[in-house]
């Protein structure tokens, strides 16, 4: 089959290319860049942008499968550059699955889009877990509205499914753990509200075995079609064990200090305030947003992703460990 992956360059959509192509499909992803990683697979790459309507409709044509993965992330920036990228470009690989007849979209979400304050999630499916509301972050906040429209668009002639992955982790990875690796180092990292609350995490081969599983199954009237999935390892552990789990596999000084909640919070409504005043560039620190994720419990059940689409985890976290630190030793 031809399917097209949006932002393939990523850290999952390169995962998601790679299974495709062993799988035996012709892969093609939008991206806003060229990447040279993508290039040993033999993927064919097609740059623009998502709010790129034309570009976006174009590159569409004469796929089977649309794997939408591509979306500005990220606790900070202008509710605009999240609208366009999200909202916009969602709306346009829409458009693209309908003028070209692609009857297949699995849609990359997140459990962001349940998000409220300090509630916590415990066991949770979408069938339990309402959308959130009052978001303080234009990711979640577009996200939603992103995820609403793919499922809306379900019909008759365009399957589609939406999944929800919570934090990706593994080889190959550029954002979670050097982020944490370099606040380690620099002493900055910190458990907000003890670390004591128990997450969930998804090593990067089940996210994307997980997309594999629905793009199978999916179809017009299947089980999973219109609907959304919270996806990930099903081992919630704490924050804290978590995250001193993955600096121990690559090496990085372990974390013990920690930030009352109430205290982070007010660093997070301080910078939210300071940083368009200054017109700093580079990302806060902190903001109410992430202080309320970093400290609230969130995990999730997957019976529902195993009933309808079969997705059962393969790597445990402690695989997943060893896969890290063996990928961080052979750079070293």
């Amino acid at each position: 089959m031809k399917i097209l992956v949006t932002g393939g360059g990523g850290f999952l959509g390169h995962a998601l290319c790679k299974g495709l192509i062993e799988q035996g499909h012709e892969v093609a992803s939008y991206n806003r860049g060229h990447y040279r990683t993508l290039e040993p697979l033999g993927v064919r790459q097609i740059q623009g942008d998502l709010a790129n309507r034309e570009a976006m409709i174009a590159a569409c044509a004469g796929m089977d499968a649309v794997f939408h993965n591509a979306a500005k992330a990220g606790a900070w920036g202008s509710y605009e550059s999240y609208h366009l990228a999200n909202v916009v470009g969602t709306e346009n690989v829409l458009a693209g699955c309908r003028a070209h007849g692609i009857g297949r979209l699995i849609y990359t979400s997140t459990p962001s889009v349940t998000h409220r304050a300090t509630h916590p999630v415990e066991g949770g499916t979408a069938d339990t877990v309402p959308y959130g509301e009052g978001f303080k972050a234009p990711y979640a906040t577009t996200k939603t509205i992103a995820e609403k429209a793919v499922l809306a668009a379900n019909d008759a002639h365009l399957a589609t499914v939406a999944l929800r992955p919570r934090l990706i982790w593994g080889p190959g990875d550029q954002q979670l753990v050097p982020r944490l690796v370099s606040r380690a180092k620099a002493g900055r990292l910190r458990f907000v509200g003890g670390g004591y609350n128990r997450i969930d995490t998804t090593y990067i081969d089940n996210a994307a075995q997980a997309h594999f599983d629905a793009f199978v199954a999916l179809a017009p009237g299947a089980a999973c079609a219109g609907k959304a999935y919270f996806i990930s390892n099903g081992e919630p552990r704490t924050s804290r064990e978590m995250i001193n789990a993955l600096l121990r596999a690559v090496g990085a000084p372990e974390v013990d200090k920690t930030l009352p909640f109430g205290v982070a919070y007010a660093i997070g409504a301080i910078c939210e305030t300071l940083w368009p005043l200054l017109r700093l560039k580079d990302e806060p620190p902190l903001t109410r947003f992430l202080a309320e994720q970093l400290s609230t419990t969130h995990w999730y059940d997957m019976a529902p992703a195993t009933r309808d689409f079969g997705y059962v985890p393969r790597v445990t976290i402690d695989e997943g460990l060893k896969r890290l630190a063996a990928s961080y030793a052979a750079k070293s």
